[in-house]
Order: structure tokens, then C-alpha cells, then sequence
């Protein structure tokens, strides 16, 4: 009897079990994978795609053409909702899937700080294709004037962001205005070393960094802080903090502090052991999961094999959190800044690193005809 196998998001975590869908296939399983978009743009390789360092089909995965290559079926939507005693999920489009197995790889959002209103010169930094009509945004306008860019958020994501949207002035020869809102302080979780680096790559081009004061609110031109201070915008680029959907926790699945689909070692619900998830959507049991991409890479095949075994009833495997983890940040003027560990060091050999690796992993999955469209 088939059973009904259902990918949620074609992010990072699944990816290997989007190729290799004929082995779910073979073990007697219909595939369905259902995702707002066609394409999945991958996070290591954004900034470098607001800059224009990388085109956008040198930054993204064909999850549709993949798919339906391999004899699966492709819907375009979003999951609103999951009733997991009758495993079924409901649609933004008012469609039910029923499902006996389902894995999520939905990723992150961006909590928006003030009014929930539509506004084409705020960018969050999910999704990924934001970048892409962030960097339209500036081309279009920075012939008229100096524009001033406002980027939100002191993390490693905020740090990129301002480093890639100043390329895109430098490269065009006009002036640009960036202020970074670093919050408490740029880059607070990560060794003084690194965040020294940072800061005198960004403030010795002319970026401003803010710390110590919070934003209350970006809307109409003007970015509200604590301290009853304001900065003017022309664009602003949203990285704060991201939070897992908050579609688990409404649907009353098991979820961590964070909201995150609360998974065991194997990357499966605690209560229902056909739902399971990789990547930023989710939080794992006994252990907080810092959310960075390279978690959702190393979940990946994780994921695949546990996914096959549940079909098989074979065994599955452990996902072991690394220790240390490897980040290399694109500061955007052909340089980059490299740590692991105790090991941090600055310059164009951990851009060409960086860029050499993310083009090996882009390879193993580029195999729906993305880089000649």
C-alpha cells in the first residue's frame, strides 16, 4: 500500500531527499512537495546576491523541476495549519494533504518591528529572493540621490547586509549612507575578535554602527529608538532575530521555547513520530540549537536516511549538534572574515574560501538546468 510522503519547504534540510526521491519512491511511497515558490534560495549565498557578486541562478535550487523530474508532485502553497490526529495539513489556500509521513523545512521568519503593513522600502532577510528586489530597490534610486540605508539587527546576518549593500554603491561610484542598528552590541555572542574584525571592516568604509539602544519601530521614513531618538530612511534591511513559525504551536504540536517544532535526536516530533523537521523551524530536544545554516546542511542527509528508515522500519540515526561550527562572513569588498573555534582570521583568501565552498555544496544540488536559465 503507497503511503503518502509529504516535504514541507525545499530548504537546506531537505535537499538530499528532493534529489534521491527515487529511493522513496522505490520503497512504495507517493511524494509531494509543498512550497510557496518554485525555488529555494540558499542563505550562505544572499548577501553575495544583494551585492552581485553571485547571480540569482548561481543562488538558488529549481524544487519544482527537481521534484516533478523524479516523479513527484509539486504544490504551490504554504501550510497554515496541521491537524496531526487526522495527518492532514491545511492550506493558505483553503486545500487539505493528508500525509502519513510529513517533514518540514519551512525555515524562519522575521519578527517586524511596528505596524504589519506592506511597505516596499523595509526588507526582511527571509526569504533570501527579499535580497534580490533589495538590490533592484537600490539601483533603481541611487542615481537620483544619496540614499540612506538603514540595516536592522547586529548579528552575522546584519553584518553581511551592510558590508554587501555598500558594494552596491562603491561598484556603481555613488555615495550611500548605511547605518547598522547593532542593538545591545554588534555581534555580542561571538569572541571580541571577531566582532573587532567586523567593526573596522564596516566603520573604516564610512558604515555607522549603533549600539546600545533598541529599535522601537521602522515606519514612514523613520526608525524609532528606545532612547526617543530617530534615523531617517530611504531602505531599510531587516535582519533581527528569527523565530520558527508560529504554525506548530497553533496547531497544538509539542514545540521549545522558541515556538520551533520540538524534535528528538532524530529529527522527529516527541509526540508523533511520522512529523518530522530540519533547519530553523525547528528546536531540539535537550539542547539549543544555534540558527545557522550549517545546521540545516549537516541535518540534511540526517534527515533523508531517517526519512527512508521510517518507510523501511529500519534504523535510523542521531543527529549530533557540532561543538564548534564553521563561519566565514562575505564582508562584501572581495574579503572575508573566517572563524571556528579558537581560529579567527581576516582577508580575500576566507572570501575565496567561503565562496569555494558554497559553490561545492550548490553543485551537489544544481541539477534542474538552474545555472543556464
Amino acid at each position: 500500500m503507497e503511503r503518502n510522503v509529504v516535504f514541507v519547504g525545499g530548504g537546506h534540510a531537505h535537499l538530499t531527499a528532493l534529489r534521491d526521491l527515487q529511493d522513496l519512491r522505490n520503497s512504495n511511497a507517493r511524494v509531494t512537495l509543498i512550497s510557496p515558490s518554485g525555488y529555494h534560495y540558499y542563505s550562505g549565498m544572499g548577501p553575495g546576491m544583494l551585492s552581485g557578486c553571485y547571480r540569482p541562478q548561481e543562488v538558488r535550487f529549481h524544487v519544482r523541476k527537481m521534484v516533478e523530474d523524479r516523479g513527484a508532485s509539486f504544490i504551490e502553497d504554504a501550510v497554515t495549519q496541521v491537524d496531526p490526529e487526522k495527518r492532514t495539513l491545511l492550506l493558505r489556500s483553503g486545500r487539505d494533504v493528508p500525509y502519513d509521513i510529513v517533514s518540514f523545512n519551512t525555515g524562519s521568519e522575521i519578527p517586524f518591528p511596528g505596524p504589519e503593513h506592506v511597505q516596499d522600502n523595509i526588507f526582511t532577510v527571509k526569504p533570501i529572493i527579499n535580497l534580490l528586489s533589495a538590490r533592484e530597490y537600490v539601483l533603481r534610486r541611487i542615481a537620483d540621490r544619496q540614499l540612506h540605508i538603514c540595516v536592522i539587527g547586529g548579528g552575522p546576518a546584519g553584518v553581511e547586509l551592510a558590508g554587501n549593500v555598500w558594494k552596491i554603491a562603491d561598484d556603481a561610484g555613488r555615495k550611500i549612507t548605511i547605518t547598522l542598528l547593532a542593538g545591545t552590541r554588534l555581534l555580542k555572542h561571538l569572541p571580541d575578535r571577531v566582532r573587532s574584525l567586523c567593526y573596522r571592516s564596516l566603520t573604516e568604509r564610512s558604515v555607522t554602527i549603533v549600539e546600545g539602544r533598541h529599535v522601537v519601530q521602522a515606519a514612514g521614513g523613520v526608525v524609532a529608538l528606545d532612547d526617543d531618538s530617530v534615523i531617517p530612511y530611504d531602505m531599510v534591511l531587516l535582519a533581527t532575530g528569527v523565530a520558527p513559525p508560529a504554525m506548530f504551536k497553533r496547531s497544538g504540536l509539542p514545540v521549545g521555547e522558541d515556538g520551533g517544532l520540538l524534535v528528538n535526536s532524530f529529527l522527529q516530533s516527541i509526540r508523533y513520530p511520522e512529523i518530522f523537521g530540519g533547519g530553523d523551524c525547528i528546536s531540539l530536544e535537550h539542547y539549543r540549537l544555534p540558527r545557522v545554516g550549517v545546521q540545516a546542511v549537516r541535518q540534511n542527509p540526517i534527515l533523508y536516511h531517517n526519512l527512508l528508515a521510517s518507510l523501511r522500519r529500519g534504523e535510523m540515526l542521531e543527529f549530533v549538534p557540532q561543538q564548534t561550527y564553521l563561519l566565514i562572513f562575505n564582508m562584501g569588498n572581495g574579503r572575508g572574515i573566517f572563524w571556528r573555534g579558537n581560529i579567527v582570521w581576516e582577508g580575500r583568501l576566507a572570501f575565496t574560501l567561503k565562496d569555494y565552498i558554497e559553490r561545492t555544496f550548490m553543485r551537489k544540488f544544481q541539477i534542474s538546468g538552474e545555472l543556464a536559465e
